[in-house]
């Protein structure tokens, strides 16, 4: 393996949060929430008016949890699209949605579902949430609960939750590439294909005397942060002879997140951001690069979109209808065209 350090940088102050984002990253650091592209140079930088304690971006937008509430920013620019809502001793973790929307879980044990645009739309009884593991389909999502067990939710006209299986864990990681890794009560690290009634394979990885902070999945298989600062490879072959551990001589911190394929970024609380990068996964690398250039495409449409909008409700404010059906026809908004449609009919312009 030939994982090395590309580059390094400080943040200003003790970080809260680290999300990937279009191939680069969302910082966040004191009352700053800073994005870094791939090459370590800064798009932007905003302050917001309470620290922001997670992130995660979906199709151009970033959601962000600061104090008790949940807040919706561009990632384009960092200006803030919509304030979302708060809720009584506040929201833990957010998990974007297939297709746009979010779910978020709060600390008084229910998830709650909120459209792409940060509006609330309802909230599901789901009991105290460890960690929200990520969906199998735009309807069937997982979390682990507060005792270890995992459960799987069907979220559509009438919300339903199982429990997977009475087995506890003690570890899980957030699902990637439809895998999950975790670790059983006896110290055991287990690679997991979930269906919401089960597993489609659960297999037992050979790796000892592991204390898992972070993991992530990457092109040559499974990384894992040990609580000592040091980054772990893992797989079904794996050998426990030291020949499969990064950053051994440093301490690494207990951040670990995925930016592409062949790209994971370390970092301590302090502030010390490592980015590493796999030259030997040139493929891996090209894919990663395609993915990113189409997730920041699809931000900049969706900024454009929302001004497009802004345009469309200040013609229909200032009387202008026949604007307004043109530019609502160039969003697809079919009931907003028929709307006014009916309006010119019954009073004109």
């Amino acid at each position: 393996m030939s994982w090395t350090i590309t580059w390094s940088w400080q943040a200003p102050q003790r970080i809260a949060a680290l999300a990937p984002v279009e191939g680069g990253m969302v910082v966040s650091s004191g009352l700053s929430l800073i994005f870094i592209e791939a090459d370590g140079s800064i798009r932007w930088k905003v302050e917001l008016p309470f620290k922001a304690h997670y992130a995660q971006a979906n199709n151009g937008v970033l959601g962000i949890l600061a104090a008790h509430g949940f807040y919706v920013l561009s990632t384009v620019d960092g200006s803030m699209l919509h304030e979302g809502r708060s809720t009584p001793g506040g929201f833990t973790e957010l998990l974007a949605r297939p297709g746009g929307g979010w779910i978020l879980s709060g600390r008084q044990g229910h998830l709650h579902l909120f459209t792409h645009e940060g509006t609330g739309l309802r909230r599901l009884d789901s009991g105290k949430v460890r960690r929200l593991l990520g969906w199998l389909d735009r309807e069937h999502m997982m979390w682990q609960a507060s005792d270890g067990k995992l459960w799987c939710a069907r979220l559509a006209q009438t919300d339903q939750k199982r429990c997977l299986e009475d087995r506890v864990w003690s570890w899980v990681t957030p699902m990637m590439d439809g895998r999950i890794l975790m670790q059983s009560s006896d110290g055991g690290i287990w690679e997991g294909v979930p269906h919401p009634f089960g597993w489609d394979s659960l297999e037992r990885i050979e790796y000892e005397s592991l204390e898992p902070m972070e993991g992530i999945r990457s092109a040559d298989g499974w990384w894992v942060l040990g609580i000592e600062g040091h980054l772990h490879h893992l797989s079904s072959t794996t050998q426990n002879d030291g020949s499969n551990i990064l950053g051994s001589a440093m301490d690494l911190g207990d951040i670990l997140i995925g930016l592409t394929p062949d790209t994971m970024v370390t970092a301590t609380r302090e502030g010390l951001i490592r980015r590493w990068s796999a030259p030997h996964l040139a493929q891996a690398e090209r894919q990663g690069r395609y993915k990113a250039a189409a997730e920041a495409a699809l931000a900049k449409n969706w900024d454009e979109r929302r001004a497009l909008f802004a345009r469309a409700q200040t013609a229909e404010d200032e009387g202008r209808l026949s604007k307004a059906v043109e530019l609502y026809g160039a969003l697809g908004r079919k009931e907003d065209v028929r709307r006014l449609l009916k309006r010119q009919k019954e009073g004109g312009e």
